[in-house]
């Protein structure tokens, strides 16, 4: 069984979502133990050209060290930039980049992906 779970609502929400700025991806990424970081590197080396294309920028990349408060760990922690949901939603659903994904989800045990909009301090306090 893979945790690698695509939630349609959440993409329909998404799709729907009146935010039209840019917004950062948070990745965490488990690697299958067997490959799972080859086949992911080639994800990323192939997947590249289509992040660029909808305007997508890598910020962070990289290894999850210490656990100070959890329970699940990750071998990876990625920040990606979208200049606005329309173009990261036009890139998932390109048949093209569909056939690379296929890549990612040979890479991993188990992946979140959690959209972030950017929010002020004064806006939680």
């Amino acid at each position: 069984m893979t945790g690698i779970k695509t939630n349609k609502d959440a993409f329909q929400k998404l799709a729907q979502s009146p935010h039209e700025g840019p917004f950062v991806m948070l990745n965490l990424l488990k690697f299958h133990k067997q490959g799972g970081r080859e086949a992911y590197l080639q994800y990323i080396q192939e997947s590249g050209p289509f992040v660029e294309h909808a305007g997508g920028k890598v910020l962070y990349f990289g290894k999850a060290a210490e656990l100070l408060n959890g329970a699940e760990t990750w071998d990876i922690v990625m920040l990606v930039q979208y200049p606005r949901r329309k173009a990261f939603l036009e890139m998932a659903e390109n048949p093209d980049y569909l056939k690379v994904h296929e890549l990612r989800e040979r890479a991993l045990e188990r992946a979140v992906l959690y959209v972030t909009d950017p929010i002020h301090f004064k806006e939680i306090l």
